[in-house]
């Protein structure tokens, strides 16, 4: 009498998970449209990543290189984020008082999680409570652009908050995540940043002696050759290997690249955004997100699905609430006049993914956090997405109808 193997299930080859979220990412921005722009379409591709992935239809795998490409699209995420951050948001009475905004918010959240889980050690919960205090500034950008109030008080508000609820964070994180003690890690962050103003230092010096170079770059940066882009990946790769050898988060240098990026080329070469987002926008950070959303275990929210509307409820009293207060009661010199922009401002500034995700990956492949906490967490944060900006769309059209006479129940 023979046995006979049991079929082995193997994950899905690169190629096959690509076609499936290279479907995905066309489809998305389209459904979103078809949807009137009412759920954004980084949340239809983590929706996707969950379908998509092992814990539902098994279509798709992080096999064969689909890993890499996804860590190159968190790259692509905050190489962009640091490259649209000015940093003169962070300086000034309005950016320090962001500043202490957020930090109010990390102590509120630590709070708020040690209650919840008072046996759990210190580092889990200040994982938690990073990952409840930060905001998507690159998911909000093109949402208050659409929405037309960049350059209006409201605007230059969340431009501000969300710097520092982007960068805040990332510090954080290399700060307290690493594996180091406080005090070894503040060392290692002090040489990255030695490092990466070496790196911004040499090629500036470059430029400003060698006037042939900036010909060389301009002459060899269109056709077939794309010499600045290529120039920007090697800067991207450079800085997260030495935040990878410093035993940092790659975040951290990825959102260091975008802002010396921004220094050395925002202002001779502006055209070169608009290439790093045809990729990043375009390949690398759909790839992201939807790799994202396959690790998110459907079964596991569902189970504690009050463990998820908690979350969103801590993000909201963390970042929001913090934020609402600050703006009302903490004179600053650009407080916002009117009560429906403060509300708008704390909810936008609540919305808050990427961070989310990355605060995760780092928890979990440290066993800080369970996987199954992970995919709690990262679904509160898509949940941000989801209601917070159209929430402060409804409030800022509501008092826009009031303050014209029209009927609020009006459309």
């Amino acid at each position: 009498m023979t046995l006979s193997a049991a079929p082995v299930e193997t994950e899905p080859s690169a190629i096959v998970s690509l076609c499936w979220i290279a479907a995905v990412a066309v489809t998305a921005p389209l459904l979103s449209r078809l949807l009137r722009g009412l759920v954004p379409d980084v949340v239809l591709l983590l929706v996707a990543g969950i379908v998509l992935g092992p814990h539902a239809a098994g279509l798709a795998g992080t096999a064969g290189g689909v890993e890499l490409l996804s860590e190159l699209g968190l790259g692509m995420l905050f190489l962009l984020a640091g490259y649209e951050l000015d940093p003169r948001l962070l300086g000034g009475r309005p950016g320090r008082t962001a500043w202490f905004t957020w930090l109010a918010g990390l102590v509120l959240a630590l709070l708020l999680v040690w209650f919840a889980a008072p046996d759990a050690g210190f580092t889990a919960l200040i994982a938690v409570a990073i990952a409840l205090t930060s905001t998507a500034l690159g998911t909000l950008l093109p949402i208050v652009k659409q929405d037309g109030i960049l350059g209006q008080p409201l605007g230059r508000a969340v431009l501000a908050h969300g710097a520092v609820g982007e960068l805040g964070p990332v510090l954080a994180m290399s700060l307290l995540l690493s594996g180091h003690s406080p005090g070894a890690a503040l060392v290692v962050l002090l040489l990255f940043a030695a490092a990466a103003a070496v790196l911004a230092w040499v090629p500036q010096r470059m430029l400003e002696r060698r006037p042939g170079a900036e010909r060389l770059i301009a002459t060899l940066a269109a056709g077939t050759t794309q010499l600045p882009v290529r120039m920007v990946f090697l800067l991207l790769l450079i800085l997260m290997t030495v935040a990878e050898v410093f035993d940092l988060d790659v975040v951290l240098g990825a959102f260091a690249a975008g802002l010396i990026l921004r220094r050395l080329v925002a202002e001779t070469h502006p055209r070169i955004q608009d290439s790093l987002e045809t990729i990043g926008y375009g390949v690398l950070i759909p790839i992201f997100f939807v790799v994202s959303g396959m690790g998110i275990d459907p079964a596991a929210v569902a189970d504690k699905p009050l463990t998820w509307v908690v979350f969103v409820v801590a993000i909201a009293l963390a970042r929001g609430s913090t934020v609402w207060l600050s703006e009302r009661f903490v004179p600053h010199g650009a407080n916002l006049e009117f009560p429906h922009e403060r509300v708008q401002l704390a909810l936008y500034a609540a919305t808050g993914l990427p961070i989310i995700v990355a605060v995760t990956q780092v928890a979990t492949r440290s066993e800080l956090i369970t996987a199954e906490l992970a995919s709690t967490l990262v679904a509160a944060g898509a949940t941000t997405v989801l209601l917070f900006p159209l929430i402060a769309k409804r409030v800022g059209g509501r008092a826009a109808r009031r303050g014209s006479g029209q009927p609020v129940g009006d459309r």
